[in-house]
This record gives C-alpha cells, sequence and structure tokens, in this order.
C-alpha cells in the first residue's frame, strides 16, 4: 500500500511516469537526468524479464523499449506487455535498420520507432507527440482564438454581405471542431460568440431577406438559382457530372467527411443559401425546379402540396427536374435517383454501367434526414448523438460504410466530376418560444404558416407579404414567421411537455448560419 501511495505522490508531482528498459541503461544516465529535469518522473531497468516485473507493480505512461537485450528480446517483451498492458505506448529503440524487425515492431502498434544513436530532444519530442500532444494543441487554440475572438466580434459588427457572414461561420465552425478534440476550457466562451453570430446573422436574413427575392442580382446564390448558375455550366463544358443531394447536411457534416473524400476527389469548397422556409418540401423543391415557391405553386398548381394536407410534398422532383431541363432547352440523357435505403443504394452501384451514358445523374440521399428526425423520435439514437461532435461522428461512420462512398468511388475509377450539396442544414434546439395559432398551422417546431398567429414579434422573423419573399399564400392574411437562432416554437397547450421533448434536437425550417448557409462542393477524380 506505501508503494502505492509513493507511485501516486510521484505522478502527481511530474509530467508523466516512463519506464526505460535498455541492457546498457547506465550510459543513458545522461537522458535520464535530461527527462527529470524537464519534470519527468523515469524509473530504469536493463532486462525484458524487469521491464515486464515492473509493469505488474507500476503504472506507467509510455516505455522506451531497447530491441537488442540479453534473455528476452525487445519484441519478446512487447509481446508479453502488450497482452497485459495493450494501451500502454511503446517505443522501440534499436541498433539495427533491419526492414523485418521494424515491420514486426509496427505490426504489434508500437508507438514509435528510433534508431539508435538517439539524441536527448529525439526522445523528448517523441514523449510530446504521444502524451502531450492534445495539451500542447489546447494551450496553442487557446492562445490563437483568444486573438481571434476580438477580430470575429469586430468582424460581426461590421459584416454586411453574404459572404462576409460565410467567412464568419467557417471561422467559428473550424474552433469548434477544434475544441471538439478534448475538453477545452474556452468551449463555452465559443458557444456564447456563436449564439451572438446566429443573433446578427437572424437580423441580417430579416434586413436582406425580401429584397434577395425582390432583387436576385443583390442576392447569395439561393436554392432556386442553383441548377441554372452552377449545374447547367458544368453541362456546358461537355463533361458528365453527377449532382449528389445529401438531404439535410451541414457544413461542418462535410468537413466532417472531407478527409476520406479527399483520398478519390480533388476538391473545391463553396457554399449556398437556403430559401425560407429551409425545409425540405420548400428548398428541395426549389432546386430541382429553379423557382421560388410561389412561382412552383402557380406554374404547377396541381404539384404543390400545402401545410396541412398529409401527401408528402416531395414526391415530384424528377419531374420537376425535366421541367428546368426542358425550360433551359437541355438535351442531355439524364437520371434521377433517390436513395432512402443501403439496399437502394446498393442496387444504384451495381448498375453504376447503366449512370455512364448519361451526361448528367441525379442522385438524393436520405440518411441524415431520417437520422434527424430518429434522434427526435428515439432516446437510444440521443444518447448516441446527444450534441454536434457526436452528430458529425455519427455522419463520418455512415459515409463510411454507406453506398455513397461506393458510388463516389465508382465515379472516381471513371475520371468522374461530382457536385456535390444539401438542401438546408440543421440545428439543435434549446430555447423555446410559445405561439398560438389556428388548429391547421402546420406542425414544424421552426417555422409556422397561418393566420391568427400570436407570438413575440421581437424573437421571430416575421413575413406579412408572402410574395414579396416568393412564397405561396393560401389567403389573403397568411403571414410565415421564423425562428431565429436556437429558438423553437410550442404551443402553450401542454408547454413543459413538448420542450422537455423536443430541447437539445435537431430541427430545421428556421433562420440560422447551420441551416442556411450550406456546402457545395465540386469533386474531381484524381
Amino acid at each position: 500500500m506505501l508503494n502505492l501511495v509513493q507511485q501516486n505522490r510521484t505522478r502527481g508531482m511530474n509530467k508523466a511516469h516512463i519506464l526505460w528498459a535498455d541492457d546498457e541503461i547506465d550510459l543513458l544516465k545522461p537522458y535520464i537526468l535530461f527527462l527529470e529535469e524537464k519534470g519527468y518522473g523515469v524509473d530504469t531497468v536493463n532486462s525484458g524479464r524487469d521491464a515486464i516485473e515492473k509493469c505488474r507493480t507500476s503504472v506507467y505512461d509510455i516505455l522506451f523499449l531497447d530491441e537488442h537485450m540479453p534473455g528476452l528480446s525487445g519484441l519478446e517483451t512487447l509481446t508479453e506487455i502488450a497482452s497485459s498492458h495493450p494501451d500502454l505506448p511503446v517505443v522501440m529503440i534499436t541498433k539495427s535498420e533491419d526492414e523485418g524487425i521494424m515491420e514486426k515492431a509496427i505490426g504489434k502498434k508500437i508507438a514509435d520507432y528510433l534508431i539508435k544513436p538517439v539524441n536527448p530532444n529525439q526522445i523528448l519530442m517523441t514523449i510530446k507527440k504521444r502524451l502531450e500532444k492534445e495539451e500542447i494543441i489546447s494551450e496553442s487554440n487557446t492562445i490563437h482564438y483568444r486573438e481571434e475572438f476580438g477580430r470575429l466580434s469586430r468582424e460581426m459588427n461590421e459584416c454586411r454581405r453574404a459572404d462576409e457572414w460565410v467567412s464568419i461561420y467557417k471561422k467559428l465552425t473550424f474552433w469548434e471542431i477544434e475544441f471538439s478534440r478534448s475538453q477545452h476550457p474556452l468551449q463555452e466562451l465559443l458557444a456564447a460568440q456563436k449564439s451572438e453570430a446566429n443573433v446578427r446573422f437572424g437580423k441580417f436574413v430579416t434586413q436582406n431577406y425580401e429584397n434577395w427575392l425582390l432583387d436576385p442580382e443583390s442576392a447569395p446564390l439561393l436554392s432556386h438559382g442553383l441548377l441554372q448558375q452552377r449545374l447547367l455550366p458544368e453541362l456546358d463544358k461537355g463533361e458528365k457530372i453527377f449532382f449528389i443531394l445529401i438531404d439535410n447536411f451541414r457544413y461542418d457534416q462535410w468537413l466532417a467527411i472531407k478527409s476520406l473524400v479527399s483520398d478519390l476527389f480533388t476538391y473545391t469548397e463553396d457554399t449556398c443559401f437556403s430559401i425560407l422556409p429551409t425545409a425540405t418540401q420548400y428548398a428541395r423543391n426549389a432546386i430541382f425546379s429553379g423557382l421560388t415557391p410561389l412561382q412552383l405553386s402557380k406554374r404547377f398548381p396541381g404539384l404543390w402540396v400545402g401545410e396541412g394536407e398529409a401527401e408528402g410534398k416531395n414526391l415530384s422532383e424528377e419531374l420537376l427536374l425535366r421541367s428546368l431541363l426542358e425550360r433551359f432547352n437541355r438535351k442531355e440523357r439524364y437520371s434521377y435517383h433517390k436513395i432512402s435505403t443501403n439496399a437502394e443504394g446498393e442496387k444504384l452501384v451495381q448498375n453504376f454501367a447503366s449512370l455512364e451514358r448519361n451526361e448528367l445523374n441525379v442522385v438524393v440521399f436520405n440518411f441524415i434526414d431520417m437520422l434527424s428526425h430518429a434522434r427526435t423520435e428515439s432516446p437510444m439514437i440521443r444518447e448516441l448523438a446527444p450534441d454536434e461532435p457526436a452528430y458529425r461522428s455519427i455522419t463520418r461512420s455512415w459515409f463510411r460504410h454507406s453506398p455513397l462512398i461506393g458510388l463516389l468511388k465508382k465515379i472516381a475509377e471513371r475520371r468522374g466530376r461530382v457536385l456535390l450539396t444539401t438542401d438546408h442544414g440543421t440545428i439543435r434546439v434549446r430555447h423555446p418560444q410559445k405561439v398560438e395559432s389556428e388548429k391547421s398551422v402546420n406542425a414544424n417546431l421552426r417555422y409556422k404558416v397561418g393566420r391568427n398567429l400570436t407570438y413575440d414579434p421581437k424573437r421571430v422573423f416575421s413575413i406579412t407579404h408572402p410574395e414579396k419573399a416568393g412564397l405561396p399564400s393560401p389567403n389573403i392574411s397568411t403571414r410565415y414567421i421564423f425562428a431565429l437562432g436556437d429558438d423553437f416554437f410550442v404551443y402553450p397547450n401542454r408547454f413543459n411537455h413538448y420542450v422537455s421533448y423536443y430541447e437539445n434536437t435537431f430541427q430545421h425550417g428556421g433562420v440560422s448560419m447551420e441551416e442556411m448557409i450550406v456546402p457545395l462542393v465540386t469533386l474531381q477524380a484524381r
């Protein structure tokens, strides 16, 4: 018991507890003193057997292991220690540059491999790389974000254009991902700054949105202009292209899968803005029709499904796409596929040869939207994805094992080109806002459409003349209201029940950077 107490005291005083096994350990005394001066605790042994025994009685953060020792070799010692201490980082040190020894050591998942003679700084860098990397990155991030905090605050105050808001959103997302790698002490400060950014972004959209619809020259690239402005010019180059839309796909989720895609493609990142409401039946129909919801309801009155109707609102995307291509006198051969299950996706990949005959292939993947809804309904999924980092992780895991990556590999093999995007993003809602309405109003938590809506006008973006915002108006007194930031609408009836049910769920339909600023990525096979 005394030995364990002494060990704990030693570990509390030192940065890390190191074991070094070498049959010439006495010659390494200068190295040991160097590490101890740096604050590390170092135990030494001169045989593999002694190293194994030490690991049985003491706890170490890292083991330096010489390969050529009498009795048990370094590899034999490694095998035995790894069986009982699989998480202990082991650094193999050897005079030999024998490739076979190196491969065996690497095969046993050693942390590093050093060739003698080594110098003290090599040892120090190895320790820092293995044991202090996250701490060093965290300290560096703290310094850099403190500097960035002031710059971002000034940029938010001065922001007047959509592209400036895109830049701010990307910077905040970068820091959010960096801080999520560990429990960073500045996470709460970042969250507060991002929340403030969304408040200001909401004001920016409120002031400019109607003008974007009335004067397209002043607008960023919006959903209904996407195919005309970005896809058709690609077809004009005479290249075959795949247009792939992942429903409900946020910018940070693109960053989560980017490293997997970059093995197959070079890429050019861009963004576009989802129209309001940031909901599938509006934004995705606008993409494939090239029309605002108001124009769509007038041109295709039989296809436009009202908010109160039970019929699916995204059942005519292929027809809308065909109409758009005909309107612009496009003669290219094309296909359209909506993928909602793995089986459908796998079948598409298996039939890839049939896709190669087309100049344009359009594919919609619905998984992330289904995940978002499943997370709301299922306590188990909520536990698996309680926050944004976990949501990104599940997205990456899905992508790695999905038919989509199989499809992209096929495209890359054929030297193909891809335009990858989404219809809208999503945001984790936290703050309920009471709204009262008639029974016929829509059920979405982030926007409401109807007459006689009662709400706090300071907390919503209200559109009282829908036609100015490119939106249909079923009745003369119809208005749209949109939740801002991470708010969500709740009826006073059973208020507490619905708050507890929907709080911290991922929703879409309203005004936030996460919902409106979405990825638009061009992929070119390597």
